[in-house]
């Protein structure tokens, strides 16, 4: 591997664009800003309702509904483990998608619809007996998020690699979506719980708010189904071959690279998952503040890593690189959580080092879409075989799987550390829940990073990157894969 980067940097210098000279590959097909930000919307309406899943919705489930913390995080693991196993499913039958619009952008279309009034249905829990309340809420956070959300995000993400072959202008896709993806956070994380409380502070109050942003999703989904095209047509004899699924598995679980960027794309999520799902808490009884706290603080991180994605990461792109410009963002966000750390009790020192870690996220979470992208063609030109969707499947997997082995995690720990809901009267925790959940918040990043760390500290891909491309062009000239 170490003389195929010495090579690849050779041809990094002497060939800038290896692919444009060939026809028919769309490898030079430059994407306008409207396509770009049209493709960002898929991802902003994807986060109104993930965003609502992976932060507030625990807190409703157990200070609105009184559902047990340790039943939400056994319902969550459970999922998960459902949801890993249908994101392989999708991605078969992605891949064996034919139709006038495509393989992955039709989805986006079937399943807008669906994916809305899934995310309305999380919330209209029933008060009934606790076995009755557990059914639902396993029946619908699975609708939700096993079918629906898999069903719509995991062909949106491979859309991307479907639209075009150049590196940087898969990049600049990843920097927009994850620019613009926030934002479909932040009107679920800053805005829910205000709203919430001007609408009763009820359950009511719950679906009526998810109902808004459930359609603010579905029309989102809609501008990015109508002005994002796949254009990426491979002219070669062997795409036409049928390939067992022991062979397309064999090719996925050999690519080395897939494991390196699953690991990044679950680090990103549960680190998501952990400052999301903890800081309510945090505030609420740690800063004794459930009003406007959790949301200044979501809100302010959230933009400032919207603008860093923005406005710094293309500039450090172009200078460093997906691998350099990420690996220095962890050792930054390790940084502000080591700060975090000398004084956790007092929220100006949080927002200080929420800053420090909004800068230092945000290169890993502009890129990490495009080092999926990447591994597509070092997929194919390993093992002769093109697997967009399967590799964003098996992605989505790790995620699915990690975030849940979090989530179930976390409120375990509360159960066991005494956790007690406010929907029994109570309006504080014993110090052990409150040392808990300082605990959690205050330690799991450091871990999360220290992953990030060593795994981009060993990623070579972008060394040999354009070595890759020049022979992948070369045998699909002479009608290869």
């Amino acid at each position: 591997m170490e003389t195929n980067s010495k090579n690849g940097e050779a041809l990094a210098a002497n060939t800038p664009s290896i692919l444009a000279e060939e026809p028919g590959n769309n490898a030079s097909v430059k994407l306008s800003w409207k396509i770009r930000l049209s493709y960002g919307c898929g991802d902003t309406a994807c986060n109104v309702v993930f965003g609502m899943i992976s932060t507030v919705l625990t807190l409703f489930y157990t200070d609105y509904v009184g559902i047990a913390p340790a039943t939400v995080g056994l319902v969550m693991l459970l999922s998960r483990v459902f949801d890993g196993f249908s994101d392989v499913v999708m991605g078969l039958i992605v891949e064996r998608t034919n139709s006038k619009w495509g393989k992955s952008r039709p989805w986006i279309l079937w399943m807008s619809v669906p994916f809305a009034l899934s995310a309305i249905l999380l919330f209209t829990v029933p008060k009934t007996t606790g076995n009755l309340m557990f059914l639902y809420l396993f029946v619908s956070y699975n609708f939700c998020t096993t079918i629906c959300y898999t069903a719509i995000n995991l062909p949106y993400g491979s859309l991307s690699a479907m639209m075009t072959r150049e590196s940087s202008e898969r990049d600049m896709l990843s920097i927009v979506r994850m620019g613009m993806s926030p934002f479909g956070r932040i009107l679920a994380v800053t805005c829910t719980l205000p709203l919430v409380k001007l609408l009763g502070n009820t359950q009511a109050s719950w679906v009526i708010t998810m109902s808004i942003w459930a359609v603010v999703a579905l029309v989102l989904l809609l501008i990015c189904f109508f002005n994002c095209k796949e254009t990426v047509q491979i002219k070669a004899k062997k795409t036409q071959e049928k390939v067992s699924l022991k062979r397309t598995f064999g090719a996925l679980v050999t690519n080395q690279y897939f494991w390196a960027v699953l690991i990044l794309w679950m680090m990103q999520n549960v680190i998501y998952g952990i400052t999301g799902t903890i800081l309510p808490y945090y505030c609420k009884y740690i800063f004794g503040n459930d009003t406007w706290m959790y949301s200044t603080l979501y809100f302010m991180e959230t933009i400032l890593i919207v603008a860093a994605t923005l406005s710094i990461c293309p500039v450090l792109l172009k200078r460093f690189g997906k691998r350099n410009m990420a690996l220095g963002g962890a050792c930054l966000a390790m940084v502000g959580q080591l700060l975090f750390l000398l004084n956790p009790a007092n929220f100006y020192w949080m927002v200080m080092s929420c800053i420090v870690r909004a800068i230092g996220l945000a290169p890993l979470n502009s890129i990490v879409f495009g080092f999926l992208g990447d591994v597509v063609e070092f997929g194919q030109w390993k093992t002769h075989m093109r697997q967009e969707s399967l590799i964003f499947a098996g992605g989505s997997v790790g995620t699915k799987i990690g975030s849940g082995l979090a989530s179930a995690g976390m409120t375990g720990l509360l159960s066991l550390a005494g956790y007690m809901s406010s929907t029994t009267g109570n309006t504080a925790q014993p110090e052990s829940a409150q040392a808990m959940i300082m605990n959690i918040y205050k330690f799991g990043p450091l871990i999360v990073w220290t992953v990030v760390i060593i795994t981009l500290a060993l990623y070579k891909l972008d060394k040999i990157y354009p070595k890759i491309m020049k022979e992948l062009a070369e045998r699909e000239a002479q009608g290869e894969l």
